[in-house]
């Protein structure tokens, strides 16, 4: 870590990142890690090998039910909080894919970094799942956001900028551009802190409780099968 800059690496490259339960709980526990640290004044998100990350690891589906995957999900909207709220300037660098759950924590942070292979898509509605739309809505526009969590488009890096979902276009070395680009704030902590409240109101129960009941409708093992299967036509 250089100084007052933590980085968090999501690492399963086999698995080109995608989130398991364990996964996320890892994730949180490093974020609650770095928030507590007050020497940290910027967390960054990177993902190991080609893909920052594909969603939720859901190769033992099989074994899943709705009650268990509800539970992820609530597990994920918790951590995806924790970094909308977070009291220190959060920093995303897609590479590859940033998909589902990958979107979802790419569009929680404040600088929010593509390369030029990398690409961007919330699929969640199509199984159903109400998780990020009220933050994204918040951070792009409905407009904007529109296309993205109703109509399965896909964003690539010039997309991404032009609709405001990335914020910078990294090219070449990204540790320089880390190094540049996340130089200690103006801000202190404390700051930082209250200029989140005062510009973000808090709206956690309500996300909270809007995935809930999208994840409380029967069959959602179901759909996501069903949503997979399309994917292979």
């Amino acid at each position: 870590m250089s100084t007052g800059v933590a980085t968090i690496w999501l690492d399963r490259p086999e698995k080109a990142n995608a989130l398991s339960a364990a996964a996320v709980d890892s994730l949180s526990a490093q974020v609650a890690a770095v928030i507590a640290d007050p020497a940290v004044h910027t967390l960054v998100f990177r993902g190991r090998g080609k893909h920052f990350c594909t969603g939720f690891d859901l190769s033992g589906l099989e074994a899943e039910t709705d009650a268990t995957l509800r539970e992820r999900f609530v597990a994920l909207e918790k951590l995806l909080q924790a970094v909308w709220h977070a009291p220190v300037r959060t920093v995303a660098v897609a590479t590859g894919r940033a998909w589902g759950a990958g979107a979802d924590l790419f569009a929680s942070c404040d600088l929010r970094a593509c390369t030029a292979e990398a690409t961007i898509r919330f699929p969640g509605t199509a199984f159903g799942i109400v998780l990020g739309t009220r933050r994204l809505v918040e951070l792009v526009g409905w407009d904007r956001a529109r296309p993205l969590v109703t109509e399965g488009a896909t964003h690539d890096a010039a997309a991404a900028l032009a609709a405001g979902l990335a914020t910078d276009h990294v090219e070449g070395d990204i540790e320089a551009w880390v190094a540049a680009r996340c130089a200690p704030p103006a801000a202190d902590r404390e700051t930082l802190k209250q200029v989140r409240e005062a510009t973000r109101p808090d709206h956690r129960a309500a996300d909270l409780a809007s995935l809930v009941r999208s994840a409380s409708r029967p069959g959602l093992v179901r759909r996501i099968e069903a949503y997979r299967a399309g994917l292979k036509k």
